[in-house]
Formats: C-alpha cells, sequence, structure tokens
C-alpha cells in the first residue's frame, strides 16, 4: 500500500522551516500513523475525539461498518451512542475553553475592493444564537430540513451553524444554480423554509437572487408543495430595516437600482427577526449518526443525489483533514477560494477551520475582478499563508502571465492547494514556481461530496511531490485499484479507484434513497466503495486520478451529469434526441459539447441554438451551459436500439470517447 521508502528524485519537497514545526514532519512519521489509522481506528481517531466536547460518550465498537451487499444493508456508524453538537464545538467550545473569543473567524472580502467585514468568534457565536432563536420562532426544530440560497456572506455560515445549533438539517444550494434546481432539491428534501438573499454581484453582473427564489417556490406550488417562510437577508438593498444589523451593507455593495419582489405572507425580513433575537441560545444535543446536512450532488442517472453526513464523523474527518493537510498552525491565516454551495465550502470554509480555531478569507468574488491580479492582492492584505483553489482558477490566471502574479509580494504564503480536479503539471508547475515562488508545496487533494474530506493528498511536511498526482491516502483511508473483473491490481497499474474501508466522514446514505445509494457505490463491486474515479498508480506507489468512468463530466472542478444535460435538452420542443460529452478545455479541464437530433422538418441555426443553451442554463444553471452544441442527423445507438452513452467506451478517455461520437454521428 505504502512504499517502504518515497523516491528521491523527480519530487519536490517542503521547506527546512515548515518541517521543524509541522504536525507530521516527515514520511516515516506519516507511515507510522498511516499504519496506526488503518489498523487500530478506534485508538487513532478516539485520540482526536479527546479534543472535542461529547455530551455523552460512544459505546459499543468506534467504527463499525458493512461494505458487502451480499452480506445485507450497506451502513457506516462512527461513535455511536455519543452525544455532541458541531457548532457547540466550533464556536462555543472556542469562546469559552479555548478562549478564542477575540480572535478573527472570518475576514470577508466582498465583491468590491474595499467591502469589507471582520467577525470574531464571539461574534459569530452571537450571531449564530440569535439566528438559531429566529428559526425556532418560525416552527424549525430538530430534524426539520431548511433549504439555503444565499451568496457568499457571513449570514450563510450564520445560517448553517444555527441550524446545526438547533438539530435542524441544513440543504444548501449554490447560487448560481437555477430556480428549476433549487424546486427540485428543495422537493426532494422536503424542506420546511427557505434562507435567501435580495442580490449579489458576481464580477460586474447583477445576480436577482430573490426573483430566482420566488420561482422556485411557485415551481414548488404548482408541483403541490408549500413552503410557507422565505427569510430573505438584504445583502444589496439600502432600505433602512437592513441597518439594523451591525454588519450593515457598505456604500460599495448598496443597489438602489435592485427590485426585490416581496409577498408579506411568506417572506421575513432576516434583519428585523434578528433585532429581536436573543443572543443566548443552548445546543440540541445530537446523537452521533443524526444527520447534518444533505449535499447535492449530479447523479449519472440524470437526478440529483441528496448526499446524507452525520454528526461526529464528518466533525472529525474534516478537523482532521483541515488541520493535517494544510498542517495549520494557530497564527495562520487560511483562504479557500471555493462556495460554500459545494462540498468544499462546507469542509474547508465553514466546519474543518472553525474546528480547528482558525482565521480564514471568505471571498465573494470573481479571481479576475476588477482585474487579473485580485487573489493576490488579498493575499497580501491579509498576509495569507495557506490558500487553496482549484485547477481551473490557476489555468486561467496562468494565461495572463506572471507579471499580474508578482506584482504582490505573497511573501506570506507557506502552502498552496488544489481542489476539485485533478491538475495538469503545466498548471503544477507554474502554482508551484510563480504563485509560490518555489517555497511552498501544493497538496494536490482529491476527494468528493460523498467522502465528506480528503482521501488522496499529500502532506506539506511529509510528502515528497509530484506534480499532478494525489500522492497517498489520507489517515484511515485505504485505497485498491481494480481491473473491469474486480480484481485487485498489484504495483503499476490502472483501473477503477475504489476503497476497502470507511473513515468517519463518508457519507451514510443517499438522502430517502438508500438503495440508489447502495446501488450507486457498492453495487459494481461488492465489499468495496467505488468512487466512480479511474486511477492509476506509479512504480514508486503514487496515485494519479485519470478522470470519471460513468455518465459525468468535469467542468472547472463541478461534476455535471450528461443525462441531467441531455434531458434538458429534450425538452425543447424541436428536440428529438440529444447526446452530452465532454470537451478537453484549456482553462475548466472539461466543456460540454453536445449533439442534438431534431425533429423532421426542423433546421438548425444560431436562433435555436441560443434557445437550446438558454435552456440548460435556466433548467440546471450557468455551469451547466454547454460550450458547443451541434446538429446530428442521428446519435450512436447500441444493439437493442437505445442511444449509446458515453460511458459504454469507459476504456477510452475523455477525448476519445468524444471523437468517437463525432464519428458516429457523421
Amino acid at each position: 500500500m505504502i512504499p517502504d521508502k518515497a523516491p528521491k528524485e523527480d519530487v519536490f519537497h517542503g521547506s527546512e522551516d515548515l518541517r521543524r514545526n509541522a504536525h507530521v514532519p516527515s514520511f516515516e512519521k506519516y507511515k507510522e500513523l498511516y499504519v496506526q489509522s488503518v489498523e487500530n481506528p478506534a485508538e487513532f481517531w478516539g485520540a482526536i475525539a479527546k479534543d472535542f466536547f461529547w455530551k455523552s460518550q460512544h459505546t459499543g465498537r468506534f467504527l463499525d461498518y458493512n461494505f458487502d451487499v451480499t452480506k445485507g444493508e450497506i451502513f457506516v456508524k462512527c461513535m455511536e451512542g455519543a452525544t455532541t453538537n458541531i457548532c457547540y464545538n466550533l464556536l462555543d467550545l472556542n469562546v469559552h475553553e479555548r478562549k478564542l473569543g477575540d480572535k478573527v473567524a472570518f475576514f470577508w472580502e466582498g465583491n468590491e475592493p474595499g467591502d469589507e467585514l471582520t467577525v470574531t468568534y464571539r461574534e459569530l457565536l452571537q450571531m449564530v444564537c440569535q439566528f438559531s432563536n429566529v428559526l425556532k420562532s418560525q416552527g424549525v426544530k430538530k430534524g426539520d430540513r431548511v433549504s439555503i440560497y444565499m451568496p457568499m456572506v457571513v449570514e450563510l455560515v450564520v445560517a448553517m451553524l444555527a441550524c446545526v445549533r438547533i438539530g435542524a438539517v441544513h440543504s444548501i444550494v449554490f447560487a448560481g444554480f437555477s430556480a428549476e434546481s433549487l424546486c427540485e432539491r428543495i422537493m426532494d428534501s422536503q424542506c420546511s423554509l427557505l434562507i435567501t438573499a435580495d442580490g449579489f454581484y458576481r464580477g460586474e453582473k447583477l445576480i436577482n437572487l430573490k426573483l430566482l427564489a420566488d420561482e422556485a417556490l411557485q415551481k414548488c406550488r404548482d408541483k403541490g408543495f408549500l413552503i410557507q417562510t422565505c427569510i430573505v437577508l438584504k445583502h444589496l438593498s439600502t432600505d433602512p430595516e437592513a441597518l439594523v444589523s451591525s454588519h450593515s451593507p457598505p456604500a460599495k455593495r448598496a443597489c438602489p437600482d435592485l427590485e426585490v419582489p416581496w409577498n408579506p405572507d411568506v417572506d421575513l425580513c432576516w434583519h428585523m427577526l434578528m433585532k429581536g433575537a436573543s443572543d443566548e441560545c443552548e445546543p440540541e444535543w445530537c446523537e452521533s449518526e443524526d444527520p447534518l446536512f444533505i449535499l447535492y450532488t449530479s447523479g449519472s442517472t440524470g437526478k440529483p443525489k441528496g448526499v446524507l453526513h452525520t454528526v461526529s464523523g464528518y466533525m472529525l474527518y474534516t478537523a482532521t483533514t483541515f488541520k493535517l493537510v494544510f498542517d495549520h498552525q494557530p497564527d495562520d491565516i487560511y483562504w479557500c477560494t471555493a462556495d460554500i454551495g459545494w462540498i468544499t465550502g462546507h469542509s474547508y470554509i465553514t466546519y474543518g477551520p472553525l474546528a480547528n480555531g482558525a482565521t480564514s478569507v471568505l471571498f465573494e468574488g470573481l479571481p479576475t475582478y476588477p482585474d487579473v491580479s485580485r487573489m493576490w492582492d488579498i493575499v497580501d492584505k491579509y498576509h495569507v499563508t495557506k490558500f487553496y483553489t482549484a485547477p481551473t482558477a490557476i489555468r486561467l490566471l496562468m494565461k495572463f502571465g506572471n507579471e499580474p502574479v508578482q506584482k504582490y509580494k505573497r511573501k506570506s504564503l507557506k502552502v498552496l492547494g488544489t481542489v476539485g480536479e485533478p491538475i495538469n503539471p503545466e498548471a503544477w508547475l507554474w502554482y508551484y514556481s510563480v504563485v509560490g515562488e518555489k517555497r511552498c508545496p501544493v497538496v494536490d487533494t482529491f476527494w468528493q461530496t460523498e467522502t465528506g474530506g480528503h482521501v488522496l493528498t499529500p502532506l506539506p511536511a511529509a510528502t515528497p511531490l509530484k506534480p499532478g498526482s494525489a500522492t497517498f491516502p489520507f489517515f484511515g483511508v485505504v485505497p485498491a485499484i481494480l481491473n473491469e473483473s474486480g480484481e485487485e491490481l498489484e504495483g503499476p497499474s490502472e483501473g477503477y479507484l475504489v476503497f476497502k474501508q470507511p473513515w468517519p466522514g463518508v457519507m451514510r446514505t443517499v438522502y430517502g434513497n438508500h438503495q440508489r445509494f447502495e446501488t450507486t457505490y457498492f453495487k459494481k463491486f461488492p465489499g468495496y466503495y467505488v468512487t466512480g474515479d479511474g486511477c492509476s498508480r506509479d512504480k514508486d506507489g503514487y496515485y494519479w486520478i485519470t478522470g470519471r468512468i460513468d455518465d459525468m463530466l468535469n467542468v472547472s472542478g463541478h461534476l455535471l451529469s450528461t443525462a441531467e444535460v441531455e434531458s434538458a435538452l429534450v425538452e425543447h420542443k424541436a428536440v428529438a434526441e440529444a447526446a452530452a460529452v465532454g470537451r478537453p478545455h484549456p482553462v475548466k479541464g472539461e466543456s460540454l459539447y453536445c449533439f442534438v437530433t431534431l425533429k423532421d422538418g426542423l433546421a438548425f441555426n444560431q436562433t435555436l441554438e441560443a434557445e437550446l443553451k438558454k435552456q440548460v442554463r435556466e433548467k440546471i444553471g450557468a455551469i451547466a451551459t454547454p460550450d458547443y452544441i451541434q446538429n446530428a442527423p442521428g446519435l450512436p445507438k447500441t444493439r437493442s436500439g437505445n442511444r449509446a452513452r458515453s460511458s459504454e467506451c469507459s476504456h477510452l478517455s475523455g477525448r476519445m470517447r468524444f471523437v468517437l461520437l463525432l464519428k458516429l454521428q457523421t
């Protein structure tokens, strides 16, 4: 599994300064801890659990599971019988026990330079308690689901932590998703309340979020599902009601021209509700395996899957991965550029950093607005030490050369990280050499919404780095590579990436559909968790992710279902059939290339192409908008007459599948 010795040639190492104080200072120490985590997980994770507060201790096995569908129902249980509250461990413990009340939890950096806020742990606890009481006043109780559709603002963190404080289950929907996508997620999880905002800016583009939220709620009503309460944050408003908050909108953010629809029978103002709420709220003590949150990820069958994570295991795993993968130290300033609407934001903006008492940058804007130096300006402004972003952003900024980076000092940087997709070696080397000036190790992290946290990753001071490789498994994670017959491959090999046993933070089920959970992740190879990704292992034991092996695409680090895109296309009255495939893209990694077969007598033209792109954008979101749509007289079929899917050519690379479909349709 782990080589006896790491290679000494053609690799990059962390600095001596980094190793001196690192939590895991050497490859030998990594190996020692790894063996303990795999062979004695109760001892390894039990020691970590002592850093947190438990209202009652667990009974029975620390980690219990079944990964083999032939032996019964799939399950994972961590610390069963223990009770705790994540919000208490993230805030109360830091304020009252660790004496971090005056420490900055978040430097909020708005879309516009100069639009900024500073929030301490004490202030965050007060706001969370207030909003917890707001939710309770609206009838929200333990086990209820709450949908959150908000931009990257401090109040988004407040809303999610208020949910977990009272034992409610949050379901955050990325604010770039469409009204249709929001409606679908609200209905699937049977949410009782929606929290949203009036609007936000994405660069120069104004997004009227409230309008989209209203459209989603109307779609829910049309389908027979009624949400009676929508709490609205006035983020851009100049309404005096919004000024009751101590974190009121600065002039740079205000948008007097924004028209916010308001339904007094449904809509309630966040600020007015907070004005009368107490800042004291006792936490709801939850069982270890109580649901924590639902987060939807695209499914290969089209319908998004509600990935369910639970309390104790997720808390332990995100806290530990954050601490060790970024080698977090008390004086660090950490910045993850992801959106909280994705799992990266859940685990490595909110839960992992706050569990460690970290200070983070929370960024609302774009890496290229108002200019392509924005990220490095922020790094210098806050003296960021640990920086975590996506290969898509790195490739985008590479296009503009070195000068926009080098006009800023970046001397504070110590560790760089990447997330969302495999990083190509060229981008890795530019990131390492130009951004980090060859002194900052790059931790290329592989994980999924389903895994809860990093599963293959370097540790910055311990792991010799190979550009483009996710290197070795994190503690408690046991990977294997299988061939099509389900046989484990040894040594240098390529095949299906699977995991042989659970870690505390792995998902527990697909919300409301445990059978889909078992079918998606465990039925193909009984006894293994199947990631859906291909992987190779080199002669030195390093793991390299080769891409999806099902009908999924990775666009700018975000998974999209080809079936979901195809479904949106065929809903257009002119389209008889559709096929979506991935095409290599120099910035996004993959882009959507769609083929459509039109109904008899209809002609393909630019107007129709624009309509189809608009349809996909409105059904799913801007992230899913096809880059190319091509007219296809016919699409490839299987022998039974069904349309061939790209996964039926899964032994080919994404580029080869694209070429094959292109040839077959002509």
